[in-house]
């Protein structure tokens, strides 16, 4: 059984055309969060990840943009760029992120799964980074009963072992904030776990980002944090 694990494609079709590529044939996807704001294609790749995603978790941006969900700016970019993102998306679209579950517990080849985008504990809130002390994860993880917890959301990408519980952030597919520009993802394989980056046409996502209608400030911000990787 061959995983895809992805997260925070944030509107980035570019970035999630190559993650796709990339992986190569796969059995069922697993999406834990955020597939549209920031980026200048949430039509597009909500569209692409509806037909990859076997199962999904809400991301808090899912939830800003489907709902109103207060989780404030990365980079202090203006309101545009969610005005944007709702407006890109039908009803039904934004209905469907809406309805998201905000946690998900499945079992697959034998190995149970736990999905969430941020932490169990506030599913859309609070970051687990990967220098967070084996005490802390711990008490952030108590009460999962699972073989492998899939997280988003950080943005970082990381695996850890904590007891018999594996621990994997994929990373950010459509806007890395690790210091490394290239989409993020992991495999699962018959439960083994490898992290992979992809290069994707970044100056196309970023032509993109110029010609929506947000502020041009924004559009430089945008661009920059992809560029950086954070």
């Amino acid at each position: 059984m061959r995983l895809l694990l992805f997260s925070d494609v944030h509107a980035n079709l570019e970035a999630l055309q190559a993650v796709i590529a990339a992986a190569g044939p796969v059995d069922r996807c697993l999406f834990l969060g955020d597939v549209v704001d920031y980026g200048p294609s949430p039509a597009e790749c909500f569209r692409l990840w509806r037909e990859l995603a076997w199962a999904a978790v809400k991301g808090n941006h899912d939830a800003a943009v489907a709902e109103g969900f207060d989780c404030g700016w990365y980079g202090g970019i203006s309101g545009d760029i969610r005005r944007f993102q709702a407006q890109q998306l039908d009803q039904p679209a934004l209905a469907f992120l809406a309805g998201l579950p905000e946690t998900c517990s499945l079992q697959i080849a034998g190995a149970r799964f736990f999905l969430v985008h941020a932490r169990p504990r506030q599913p859309l809130e609070g970051y687990l980074l990967p220098s967070l002390a084996e005490d802390e994860l711990a008490a952030e993880l108590a009460g999962v009963e699972a073989d492998f917890v899939l997280l988003g959301h950080a943005h970082h990408q990381y695996w850890r072992q904590l007891g018999g519980m594996t621990v994997i952030n994929p990373g950010s597919v459509g806007q890395p904030r690790d210091g490394d520009p290239r989409a993020a993802y992991a495999l699962w394989e018959d439960g083994a776990v490898s992290l992979h980056r992809v290069e994707y046409d970044l100056a196309g996502t970023c032509r993109r980002l110029a010609a929506a209608p947000i502020r041009e400030g924004d559009q430089e911000v945008l661009c920059a944090i992809l560029q950086a990787g954070g």
